[in-house]
């Protein structure tokens, strides 16, 4: 993700967006983004999505998520294992296995 990182600071940057990559507008864009990937499925059955489409619009969220953690010099790959640890304590197998419960139901 590096290199994707890098592409993406270069794109903002060659167009001098950075001004407007503030914390509270990369999270708004990446709620946004997140409801237009959405939107590919609804009144569908997850077969029916057009893939491109979800391809596309997942790289907006992805991207909007990278220049996020970015601002705020996070390491993405960091906050996640350490989130997949958080929810290992919340939802062990023993309890959590095969139901969609919250962890609060288990």
């Amino acid at each position: 993700m590096k290199d994707a990182l890098a592409r993406l600071r270069q794109f903002r940057d060659d167009r001098d967006w950075k001004q407007f990559h503030n914390p509270k507008d990369l999270s708004l864009a990446l709620s946004i983004e997140a409801s237009e990937l959405l939107e590919l499925f609804l009144w569908k059955s997850p077969e029916q999505a057009n893939v491109e489409k979800v391809k596309e619009e997942l790289a907006d969220v992805v991207a909007y998520a990278l220049l996020l953690a970015d601002s705020y010099d996070l390491n993405l790959e960091q906050i996640v294992l350490d989130k997949i640890a958080k929810n290992e304590q919340k939802y062990p197998v023993s309890k959590a296995k095969g139901t969609a419960k919250k962890y609060t139901e288990l």
